[in-house]
């Protein structure tokens, strides 16, 4: 008796669903079970650089091709060795559990909260990468991976493509150091290096040189003298993120052999004279940043130095230059306002000279000349533009001496000042500097001494001509006093141009000219200065330079009997660090 139709497929039916468990346990059998971390690793259908035959992708993307459904397989894949590939190493590594927003969404457009997908970025000669194809679209053919080759076509040069490499102690970097800011490039490769003392960078140097100056007391009838000379330099310079403080110390000291014989109106007594003299100039420049706009500003300053040989003011019958000390002052502020700049400062400052020694064992004071200078300057400038900035800069002050009347009985104290209008300005580095042009005058106390006054011209201007030649000009003009009787006082105006030229890194050629004019208003006396310089500079390395120094002065004056010259040659050594 045969079963009904229908009863027949059900059995059928009944019996694959009890042998299907079997069939799945005998299967598992044959691979290990591994416990995994539901990560999104496992929704990803490349894993390891293989496909994971194991896992199904929740979706696919069109950014990651899939291989056709009908492909035939590759004779040589086995599945149980790519089962057996260590997987990478998941310690250390913390788990991200649950699946992020937009994970499997396309490499383009917004994901599913709204955010635009990050585009990669491509190195330099790196291809673009296609737009990803739409649904429906026919997938690229596939490409072999290279990935593990070496590529075909080198990519192009970087950026620091044949420059010399920025040792790890200059950039910053050196293993096992908490990294810091990276040092400046030094253009000179001869220059002092200095040593750090806390956040001070310190350069000191010293010049030994020797030489002959056929006419050290510039007299009308040349004398000539070996000299020598001694010259100091302390350059110590704060390096702080806010505020700055800098010290700027030189000297020299200038010792002769021969003594000379004391001048009368120019011409030489039989009387010796010491012309040793000392020369030091040093000024502490600070800075306190009280915020971006607003700064305080001052500085200390000091003058050591003896009257210029062949100067009207040094007395006859001298046995030794006296020698004055200038020292002051200034302490100001510095207010930006976008940019308009106001700077402005009060100044004080004395003149004090020593007794002068007379060849005849006697000591003669020079109280008459000691002074004090009390003032106020004050600059207001505007940027028009970057590297160009005008300015209009008045001063005032007041001279009050010691004594009421000098030597001759002339009542010294005055009152005078300036004001000038000039600009700043910096062209691509190449015409960097400051000039100005104005007007000052002093009036005196005493009627007798006519008031003195003189157009004046400041100025410094540095012309990079090329990588090898430097040019600079210098330009200023001083008011001095003077003990000369009828004479109000002396304007000076100094004028000079110096080359500075490479041949190598290592040798250097300087050439200098200056030319001044000295104004004795009220005894028409007026003397010119000349003064032509060379210099020529060995740098054997970063500490000893060797230098010599040829100079030629003119003194031209319109007095019978004042007029000099003299040659001074020089050669010595310099010692830096």
């Amino acid at each position: 008796m045969g079963s009904p139709p229908g009863r027949g497929r059900s059995h059928r039916a009944f019996a694959f669903r009890a042998a299907l468990p079997c069939l799945l346990l005998a299967a598992l059998e044959t691979a290990p079970v591994v416990a995994q971390t539901l990560t999104p690793e496992l929704f990803n259908p490349t894993r390891g650089g293989f496909a994971a035959p194991d896992t199904l992708p929740t979706r696919r993307t069109a950014a990651v091709p899939q291989p056709p459904s009908d492909a035939e397989p590759d004779p040589n894949d086995d599945p149980r060795k790519r089962r057996e590939t260590p997987a990478p190493s998941r310690i250390g590594q913390v788990p991200t559990y649950g699946l992020p927003a937009a994970n499997g969404a396309s490499s383009s457009g917004y994901d599913s909260l709204n955010r635009k997908r990050q585009q990669p970025k491509l190195y330099p000669g790196q291809p673009k990468p296609k737009r990803a194809a739409g649904p429906g679209s026919p997938l690229p053919p596939a490409t072999p991976d290279r990935s593990l080759g070496p590529p075909r076509i080198a990519p192009p040069p970087s950026e620091t493509a044949h420059k010399a490499p920025v040792p790890a102690a200059m950039a910053g970097t050196v293993p096992g150091q908490p990294l810091r800011r990276r040092l400046k490039a030094d253009d000179d490769a001869f220059g002092a290096v200095g040593d750090y003392a806390g956040s001070f960078l310190i350069k000191g140097g010293l010049e030994l040189s020797a030489g002959y100056d056929t006419n050290p007391a510039r007299l009308n009838k040349p004398i000539g003298s070996p000299v020598y000379v001694v010259a100091p330099d302390l350059l110590v310079m704060s390096d702080w993120e806010r505020h700055a403080l800098v010290a700027d110390l030189r000297g020299s000291f200038s010792g002769y052999t021969n003594n000379m014989p004391a001048t009368i109106d120019g011409f030489a007594s039989p009387s010796p004279v010491d012309i040793d003299r000392p020369d030091f100039t040093g000024h502490v420049d600070g800075r306190f940043d009280v915020d971006r706009d607003l700064k305080l500003t001052s500085q200390l300053r000091l003058r050591l130095a003896t009257d210029n040989p062949g100067s009207p003011n040094v007395q006859a019958g001298l046995q030794k230059y006296p020698v004055y000390a200038s020292y002051g002052g200034t302490f100001g502020f510095d207010q930006t306002f976008n940019r308009f700049q106001v700077a402005a400062g009060a100044t004080v400052d004395r003149t004090a000279y020593t007794d002068s020694k007379l060849t005849d064992g006697s000591t003669f004071s020079n109280n008459d000349r000691d002074f004090n200078q009390y003032g106020g300057v004050g600059r207001f400038s505007y940027e028009l533009k970057p590297g160009l900035k005008p300015f209009v800069e008045v001063q005032g002050d007041s001279r009050v001496h010691d004594q009421a009347a000098d030597r001759n009985g002339y009542l010294r104290d005055s009152n005078g000042g300036y004001a000038k209008v000039g600009s700043s300005f910096e062209f691509s580095r190449i015409l960097t500097g400051e000039i100005s042009v104005g007007y000052s005058a002093r009036n005196y106390v005493d009627p007798r001494l006519s008031q003195l006054a003189g157009f004046l011209t400041t100025g410094s201007l540095i012309w990079n001509a090329s990588g090898l030649t430097t040019v600079k000009f210098f330009t200023d003009t001083q008011i001095a006093e003077t003990t000369i009787p009828g004479s109000s006082g002396v304007l000076v105006r100094t004028y000079s141009a110096e080359v500075d030229h490479d041949f190598r890194r290592w040798l250097t050629a300087v050439g200098k000219f200056t030319y001044g004019t000295l104004d004795y208003q009220g005894q028409n006396r007026n003397d010119k200065t000349y003064s032509l310089e060379g210099n020529l500079i060995y740098k054997l390395n970063r500490n000893v330079w060797i230098k010599g120094t040829l100079r030629h002065d003119i003194l031209d004056s319109n007095q019978p009997g004042s007029s000099s010259q003299g040659t001074v040659v020089m050669v010595g050594v310099r010692l830096q660090n």
